[in-house]
């Protein structure tokens, strides 16, 4: 998996333990929903600030975003979640 899948990987798995959805994240973090879905599906070359602003989002520290202990499974691109 490359770094913009474990990265997305982990946005999306932090973002569901929190209960939210990517409209309430994208909301928290000022972008829209779809640049939540492309981060998440891989496709979003994410920038340092979106790290950042994602973990603020998220309650998390950045590093939690790049952590490869808990993701198992790849992303599958066209997997958008609304």
């Amino acid at each position: 998996m490359d770094i913009r899948g474990l990265f997305g990987a982990n946005v999306r798995r932090l973002r569901r333990a929190a209960g939210l959805s990517q409209e309430a994240l994208a909301e928290r973090m000022g972008v829209d929903r779809a640049y939540i879905s492309w981060i998440e599906t891989g496709r979003q070359n994410a920038t340092l600030l979106s790290l950042w602003h994602a973990s603020q989002a998220l309650g998390v520290r950045p590093a939690a975003l790049l952590d490869e202990t808990h993701v198992a499974a790849t992303v599958t691109p066209g997997s958008e979640e609304r």
